[in-house]
């Protein structure tokens, strides 16, 4: 049997007279009178309107047409002919099939939801439940066919740089930094764990020590985390690693790539500017690592102004070593009532610990601010000129330590951004953000973390510090690329010294024993003749989200997890016999 001559978005005028052989979905069907039934016939490639004469078909033919519902698989036969109602938003609508023939392959049940058409009342977790069903979707399809092409470009872009596409194992060894490792037992090993990584960062540098010199990999990844609408457990990354580079190298690679990709996915020349910000420059102004560089309201500092201030809760904060910053919501007056300025204020009090959030609101009849009372004449004019603000506009002032201030007013400005439309959604806005630090404090560990992780290389400028024992403000050779707010890769010249790894390890408080238990093999190698490399991982998923302006990464991976975690239609994770517990020789622990 021939299931298909054609595609459903292939047949033209030139097609006319041909008697073609169709396969699809049941989009749509009307009974447009006693005599003619119409259905949109569907694949992935497009709808042909299929025509059923009822006058000159057969009984049976009849039969299987008014059973037919939709999402119900079809096999057609029939002539295709012009169509004198043309269709021009659609490529095959100046032509009709006017079928001979008809064969319901599989019938469609009620369905849970709609596949064709939009419907703003379907909640995500029917989408993922019935899964199959959402991928039939048009916009589905579509993220589908650009995550393929995004994919194939990448490959071929590669390929011709002269990269090696090698595959790293997936079961590791458990090497917790930064997220936990998703763990699994051992059968053969009673008592020991494999890890499934959270990066092949360990084994492609291991490729440059056994002389691969220029690395990639469409990488599966796996990192037990809390998830947002850009992070899943699991995730796509392109892995990169190059020998016998320098950062400038690195980075110009990677934008030659960057751009290929975006201009094979969205079909757009990629002439845009790849900005370049010091990371302390990044948080300074605009209070984040990945700055969205598509509106401006950048964070002023008003700490020199407010230091000898008689409003104490300004001026101790920064006796104590605190700051006093501000982020200005442009022509924001009328909109901002006092209601919706308290929702900001619960905000950054309630997920990044601020004490308050004080407001000046600079109106046609002059300034109206609870703090207006406190602050002499001198210091309100200051803090207008210094913030730039003007009638009409909002001042938004927090005071406390450095982290939360710079968090807060950070993710503030973001919210402002967006609560009053100063966005450019169809821009795109391409940054390097570079020099991060070395090394993060942790407060509530009261311990050093690695900011990005510990095989990271020193800055030149800061080595000699480093090696003379300072850990605060050591800078190294690292480099994220943003794209409109968004880390969609991010990347480092790494530590090819042995020496220097292991006083890293050391200044990140794990003992030479831990080190070697955790990183022995790892370490033993650069003994071996390891030479300089460095590298880039990008978020598949993440980055393919951004350039076709998704809201949620889920929208862009086929089969995705919830929040929690979870595969609604498979209904993973789920719990396990006892025996096969046992063959495993764990047990768990957890109450209900």
């Amino acid at each position: 049997m021939i299931y298909r001559t054609h595609n459903l978005g292939e047949l033209r005028l030139k097609n006319i007279g041909e008697v073609v052989t169709l396969s699809g979905w049941v989009d749509t069907k009307r009974n447009v009178s006693t005599s003619l039934t119409f259905i949109d016939l569907r694949d992935r490639e497009g709808k042909t309107q299929i025509v059923f004469n009822n006058e000159l078909l057969s009984e049976k033919v009849l039969e299987e047409v008014q059973k037919l519902k939709s999402e119900s698989v079809i096999r057609v036969v029939g002539e295709v002919k012009e169509r004198s109602n043309k269709n021009l938003n659609i490529p095959t609508g100046e032509i009709e099939v006017f079928a001979k023939e008809i064969e319901i392959l599989n019938a469609c049940d009620t369905l849970p939801f709609q596949i064709s058409g939009i419907d703003d009342n379907l909640s995500e977790n029917m989408r993922l439940t019935y899964r199959y069903l959402d991928i039939r979707r048009s916009k589905m399809l579509n993220n589908l066919k650009m995550r393929h092409r995004m994919i194939m470009s990448i490959r071929n872009y590669m390929d011709n740089a002269g990269f090696l596409d090698v595959d790293t194992p997936i079961l590791t060894k458990s090497t917790p930094e930064g997220a936990r490792d998703f763990l699994v037992p051992s059968r053969t090993n009673p008592g020991t764990f494999y890890a499934l990584p959270q990066s092949p960062q360990l084994f492609k540098q291991l490729l440059m020590i056994g002389g691969v010199e220029k690395y990639f990999q469409i990488a599966k990844c796996f990192r037990d985390e809390d998830l947002r609408a850009d992070r899943q457990p699991e995730f796509t990354q392109l892995d990169i690693e190059m020998s016998f580079v320098e950062k400038e190298d690195v980075m110009n690679e990677i934008e030659g790539l960057a751009k290929y990709v975006f201009k094979n996915v969205t079909g757009e020349e990629a002439n845009y500017t790849f900005q370049r910000m010091p990371y302390a420059e990044a948080m300074d102004r605009f209070g984040s690592d990945k700055p969205d560089l598509r509106f401006g309201v950048e964070l002023k500092d008003l700490s020199d102004i407010v230091k000898n201030s008689s409003f104490n809760a300004f001026s101790s904060t920064v006796q104590n070593g605190g700051l006093v910053k501000a982020v200005v919501a442009p022509n924001a007056n009328e909109k901002f009532s006092r209601k919706f300025i308290s929702e900001y204020e619960e905000y950054v009090k309630t997920y990044f610990g601020a004490k308050g959030l004080a407001y000046i609101k600079l109106t046609a009849d002059g300034i109206t601010s609870p703090i207006a009372k406190f602050l002499s004449e001198d210091e309100m004019k200051a803090i207008i000129e210094k913030t730039q603000a003007k009638t009409g506009d909002v001042i938004f002032i927090v005071a406390d330590k450095k982290k939360v201030v710079i968090s807060a007013l950070g993710a503030l400005r973001l919210k402002i951004g967006k609560d009053l439309d100063l966005i450019n959604k169809d821009d795109f806005k391409f940054l390097w953000v570079v020099d991060f630090p070395m090394f993060d404090y942790d407060e509530e560990e009261q311990r050093y973390k690695a900011e990005h992780h510990p095989f990271t290389s020193i800055k030149a400028e800061d080595l000699d510090k480093f090696l003379a024992g300072q850990t605060e403000d050591i800078r190294t050779n690292t480099y994220d690329l943003v794209l409109n707010g968004s880390e969609i890769g991010g990347g480092s010249i790494r530590i090819f010294n042995p020496k220097i790894q292991s006083m890293v390890f050391d200044r990140l408080g794990l003992s030479q024993e831990e080190a070697k238990a955790k990183f022995g093999f790892f370490l033993d190698a650069f003994k071996y003749g390891a030479p300089p490399h460095g590298g880039l991982a990008f978020g598949i998923d993440r980055w393919l989200m951004v350039m076709l302006k998704e809201e949620s990464i889920r929208d862009v991976i086929p089969f995705p997890k919830t929040n929690k975690g979870q595969c609604l239609m498979t209904e993973a994770p789920n719990t396990v016999d006892e025996k096969q517990l046992e063959e495993l020789f764990i047990k768990s622990t957890y109450e209900k």
